[in-house]
């Protein structure tokens, strides 16, 4: 395999401090946090409001929805913390949802900064958007179009001037944002202002840039990085100096939010990088690398096994530090409790690593309850098999706090969130043991990371027990955020609903207790009564008319079902059969070994996959900088 990206690297695995053409030596030092206002942005609040850069109109979320319930949420900041600290510890046990779509759930993001706006996508086509400040959210506030296949992923610009969208139609969407606080139609849908066309597989990641709105970096399945720059003229830089072509699939992309410099990148084959801008794009005299600073140890050794494992990585994210990165790993492949004979999980878990480590620093598993004792038998816990999966950092909302969750969704109809200990005590409970400690058979039943067969391993903290473990769902969760203001998290799916979480049943006009029973595979799905008395407005838009009632329950009912078979077929499949890692001089790879098909079973029999007639008989004509804009779309 002739790629820069493996020459030797673990070498350089854990050299962070590497010149860069142009710019200081990335440090650890680099990390402090930076409070910049964007270049070539100055003058008074009206001038920066008439260059789009609003500043923030906080409601105070927090304290407006918390205080009838703990009246030290009214005192000094020291209080406030115990008292938003003692909530957390309950978790999220108030829910109601959110109805308007009619299939799968694939993407949500919060808006910058305040997270007031939700928005929401998937393979209905439609991207909606949620007023968090409404008293009581019913309806989307605004409908946006213009996908022709499945939504992937949506992300807001630094300054919410932009949402962009993407997905299996191989484009970047770009939407005007910047006046979604002023009352207009919901029932006139918004189309794109721009079309982005340079990628030919599908989009797994868009990263705007922490700073600038019109800077965003795209990932996609054509194994491509496309740094994007709104700011400057199509004609003055070629299309390659902004390219970065990897060898494998891109799974993931995220800007660091602190160094404005610095992005994350992941891919198939289970790499994860921390990139340079400076040294990944411009002329080719100047790049190195492809960027790489810094490539994490994702492979996994047991005991048992002779070879290493990769798991692929179906998503990264930074904390909003930016000092510590969660991985989710794909082909988990493991719906049985963890507690096998032996007890090796035959999948694995999001990790997450300190930015200027390779290792990780903690793995977060379920081999317990919430309450500290183990999982029963027979009970499925979380998993990760055969579906895109995003994970993230949260915290208690308050200016100054670090994050102190974890959130991820999982193939047992269920989110699973944990509470991370402080840097310290990770870094305490990690251990790294010589190869040869390993082979003397000291440490049986565990997994640990390794860079190479012979080389050390490095058995991360083990969070077995998460915080909490949020129901409300009645299939695979895929997506799951923390509000960056609110005690509130959102998560999303197989199904049409979007499940918002509460910490207290005060938020967004009322919750309710969130059931604990979860239904098993191969059960009937029943729809719940209450989703179209929260979802629907008055007028029933989001599913209160009854043939859009219907139309919904009999697509969520055939992607249960089948979904249903995939678990059944692919659920008990060791990642270390199906992901096996060689390496052979400098060169690097994962053997993916090829099954037939599995025979259909009859529960989904009558399901076909079907695609979205939206498509268009043309796409409009692209500029020579491959982007299209959008007047009358």
């Amino acid at each position: 395999m002739n790629n820069d990206l493996h020459d030797s690297h673990p070498k350089r695995r854990r050299t962070f401090g590497i010149e860069v053409p142009d710019g200081p030596t990335l440090e650890p030092s680099d990390l402090r946090p930076e409070r910049r206002r964007p270049s070539g942005i100055e003058g008074d609040v009206s001038t920066l409001e008439s260059q789009g850069f609003r500043p923030s109109r906080r409601r105070p979320a927090l304290i407006f929805d918390l205080r009838n319930h703990m009246p030290a949420l009214k005192g000094p900041q020291s209080n406030r913390i115990r008292a938003v600290e003692t909530l957390l510890e309950r978790g999220f046990p108030y829910s109601r949802k959110l109805t308007a779509h009619i299939s799968c759930v694939n993407a949500l993001a919060f808006s910058s900064v305040d997270g007031r706006f939700l928005a929401s996508g998937g393979d209905d086509l439609d991207i909606h958007l949620w007023d968090l400040h409404e008293e009581r959210v019913r309806t989307p506030c605004c409908t946006l179009q213009g996908p022709r296949r499945n939504i992937f992923v949506l992300s807001f610009s630094a300054h919410n001037r932009f949402l962009f969208s993407g997905g299996a139609d191989d484009v970047v969407l770009k939407f005007d944002a910047s006046n979604l606080e002023r009352p207009f139609n919901v029932r006139a849908p918004r189309s794109p202002d721009n079309i982005f066309y340079q990628h030919s597989g599908s989009i797994r990641g868009i990263a705007p840039h922490p700073v600038q709105d019109d800077v965003f970096i795209t990932g996609s399945e054509d194994g491509r990085l496309i740094l994007h720059d709104g700011r400057t003229a199509p004609s003055t830089r070629l299309r390659a100096q902004d390219t970065i072509q990897l060898t494998a699939e891109v799974t993931g992309v995220e800007f660091h939010p602190v160094m404005e410099h610095v992005f994350a990148t992941s891919d198939q084959n289970g790499q994860v990088c921390l990139r340079d801008t400076r040294m990944a794009f411009g002329p080719l005299v100047q790049r190195t690398q492809q960027g790489v600073v810094q490539i994490y140890n994702t492979k996994l050794s047991r005991r048992d096994i002779p070879h290493l494992s990769n798991p692929e990585t179906s998503s990264i994210a930074f904390n909003h530090q930016g000092t510590q990165l969660g991985v989710t790993m794909m082909v988990s492949k493991l719906c049985l409790p963890l507690r096998t004979e032996p007890h090796y999980p035959k999948n694995y878990f999001p990790t997450i690593y300190s930015l200027t480590d390779a290792d990780p620093v903690a793995v977060c598993s379920a081999a317990n309850l919430p309450d500290g004792t183990p999982i029963p038998p027979g009970e499925r816990t979380y998993a990760n098999v055969c579906t895109m999966k995003h994970g993230g950092f949260g915290g208690p909302g308050l200016d100054g706090e670090a994050d102190v969750l974890y959130v991820a969704g999982s193939d047992d109809f269920r989110a699973y969130v944990w509470a991370l200990p402080p840097p310290a005590t990770l870094a305490a409970q990690r251990t790294v043991i010589s190869h040869a400690e390993w082979d003397a058979g000291t440490h049986v039943g565990v997994t640990a990371f390794a860079e190479r067969a012979t080389g050390p391993r490095c058995i991360p903290a083990q969070l077995h027990t998460p915080r909490a473990r949020l129901g409300g769902h009645s299939s695979i969760v895929n997506t799951v955020l923390v509000h960056p203001q609110m005690l509130l998290a959102a998560t999303a799916g197989i199904e049409a609903g979007i499940v918002l979480h509460g910490a207290v049943d005060s938020l967004l006009g009322g919750m309710r207790p969130t059931s604990a029973a979860v239904r098993g595979i191969g059960e009937t799905w029943v729809p719940d009564p209450l989703e179209d008395d929260e979802g629907s407005g008055e007028e029933g838009y989001g599913g209160g008319r009854e043939e859009e009632r219907e139309v919904r329950e009999h697509d969520q009912r055939r992607t249960i079902r089948q979904f249903d078979g995939i678990l059944r077929r692919e659920g008990h499949v060791d990642v270390f059969a199906e992901r096996r890692w060689y390496s052979h001089g400098s060169e690097e790879a994962v053997m993916i070994p090829s099954h037939d098909e599995d025979a259909q079973d009859d529960s989904d029999s009558d399901e076909a996959e079907t695609e979205s007639d939206s498509h268009s008989d043309s796409e409009p004509e692209a500029n020579e900088n491959g982007d299209v804009e959008m007047d009358d779309v």
